[in-house]
């Protein structure tokens, strides 16, 4: 670990967090994004621009603080930006379920209040359409503008509520010039008590409830579990699993954002795996059901492979299940397991692992329930 990995950002707000990150890692990368199969990578310091100009954008547009703003959409960096800049200037993002139906999206978001959207593509823009249509037809208060990230399809939308996040950017650096003060004056009034974010838990036995957290409820607990795991701004992970739950909120931000180190936004929902293959991440946490998929796949392809490989798989991972934990806890094992154990990591559990794209994780998390 370098010395300036070891030192995690100072700050009691995500904003906070972001300059000091930007002043000591600046030239680090920040996150990542595969389009059209290009990786493209932004640093502390270009991330640090790109929420500052969002965040004037926002204010410009007319977002104040206190309101509440509602951000649809698989894991993508503009919308994470969205989150933090909504936060420098003390509004409140609420992550919604990307594929919520619309009469769920229109709960949340009469709920919540929500004056802003913040969504990806024109698939969630649709959404938003209909549900203003019928909550103008009822007299009642709705979206007032819609942000989209991905112009495909948007060229016919002339509506005068709805803007693309480049136009909002431009607009929110034209402001920024005009007012060099107004981003970190804001960002300064934040603090640890305040409001950082609202989640809606899933519905499953009645309405969604929203849950506030503060900064501190995020910060804190990734500070200590990063200060536990001895996460640095060398590690990396990938942000994959729902925006609009909260452990995305404790893995792909907070902890990236006290730590420093990159997050990476798959391609696709279906291309989830063979981006991990890429990126090799060092840092994983995944629910059972992802692991055990995982396995089964893994399974169904030996299947299809040669007798002897087949053979010499179930040879060694019997062995593993028999001492591999009693190896990675440290505990005493015969020599003779111990070399087979060996052995077994050059013929099947590195190249497992390298096809997997987990040779460099050092460190992998599952929770939600029991895993086989």
């Amino acid at each position: 670990m370098s010395e300036r990995g070891a030192t995690l950002a100072a700050g009691d707000s995500f904003p906070k967090l972001l300059i000091s990150n930007a002043k000591f890692r600046g030239a680090r990368s920040a996150m990542r994004e595969k389009e059209f199969g290009i990786w493209q990578t932004w640093t502390w310091a270009e991330v640090l621009d790109e929420v500052r100009a969002l965040a004037c954008g926002l204010a410009a547009a007319g977002l104040k603080r206190g309101d509440k703003l509602a951000i649809i959409g698989d894991n993508r960096p503009q919308l994470y930006w969205s989150m933090v800049a909504a936060q420098a200037i003390g509004a409140v993002p609420v992550p919604m379920y990307q594929d919520s139906m619309t009469k769920e999206l229109a709960f949340v978001l009469a709920h919540a209040e929500a004056r802003f959207a913040m969504v990806e593509d024109q698939e969630q823009v649709d959404k938003l359409l209909e549900i203003r249509e019928i909550r103008e037809k009822a007299g009642e208060p709705s979206v007032e503008k819609i942000i989209y990230k991905d112009q495909r399809g948007m060229r016919n939308y002339g509506q005068s509520f709805m803007q693309s996040i480049a136009d909002l950017q431009a607009a929110g650096r034209a402001y920024d010039a005009e007012h060099p003060e107004f981003f970190d004056t804001e960002v300064a009034k934040g603090g640890g008590g305040d409001l950082a974010i609202m989640l809606y838990t899933s519905g499953t036995t009645g309405e969604p409830k929203g849950v506030m957290l503060s900064n501190d409820n995020i910060i804190i607990t990734a500070r200590n579990t990063a200060e536990l795991d001895g996460l640095c701004d060398s590690d990396e992970t990938v942000a994959y699993l729902p925006m609009a739950w909260v452990g995305d909120n404790v893995f792909s931000l907070g902890q990236s954002y006290v730590a420093g180190f990159c997050v990476s936004c798959p391609e696709s929902t279906t291309t989830v795996m063979a981006d991990i293959r890429e990126i090799g991440p060092t840092f994983f946490f995944a629910p059972p059901r992802i692991f055990e998929n995982i396995l089964t796949q893994v399974m169904i392809r030996m299947e299809d492979a040669s007798w002897i490989k087949r053979k010499m798989f179930k040879a060694f991972m019997s062995l593993a299940r028999r001492v591999g934990p009693a190896i990675l806890d440290g505990k005493p094992v015969a020599l003779l397991d111990r070399l087979g154990y060996a052995v077994g990591r050059v013929l099947v559990y590195g190249p497992l692992m390298n096809t997997l794209g987990f040779s460099r994780i050092r460190l992998a998390y599952t929770a939600g329930e029991a895993i086989g």
